[in-house]
């Protein structure tokens, strides 16, 4: 008796750049991809945005094209294209990017991007793209 074998599972690679040419809206984030609770974000930001926190998690950004300044009250961090931060839990931060940045940003399920503030800038969550 012969089996007939299942059909193999497609796999794909995500592309940044193409995910990025679906929006034009800033400081709006959209899931790419999960993993256990984490969220996968990429986002098109360009200007101030808010000082904010996340008391329960860490927040990592990662510059995929442009430069980013993270403003936090005790210093600050400038990011280019390739480069990477961890701003850690409680710490309060401020992104600046004087022309478009494109970020991908990694933090758990559920985490809203203006910390415990709700306001004119706070995304909606679970965006897919």
């Amino acid at each position: 008796m012969s089996s007939t074998p299942s059909a193999p599972q497609t796999y794909r690679a995500i592309n940044f750049a193409e995910k990025l040419a679906l929006f034009r809206d800033q400081w709006q984030p959209r899931v790419v991809a999960e993993m256990n609770d984490y969220q996968f974000k990429v986002v098109r930001i360009e200007g101030d945005f808010m000082w904010h926190q996340h008391a329960d998690t860490d927040e990592t950004f990662i510059v995929l094209d442009g430069r980013l300044r993270i403003d936090m009250r005790d210093g600050f961090v400038t990011l280019s294209a390739g480069e990477m931060f961890v701003v850690p839990k409680g710490t309060e931060h401020k992104p600046f990017a004087e022309g478009e940045v494109k970020l991908l940003l990694i933090e758990p399920r559920g985490v809203r991007n203006t910390g415990e503030d709700t306001n004119e800038r706070t995304a909606a969550n679970d965006l897919w793209i």
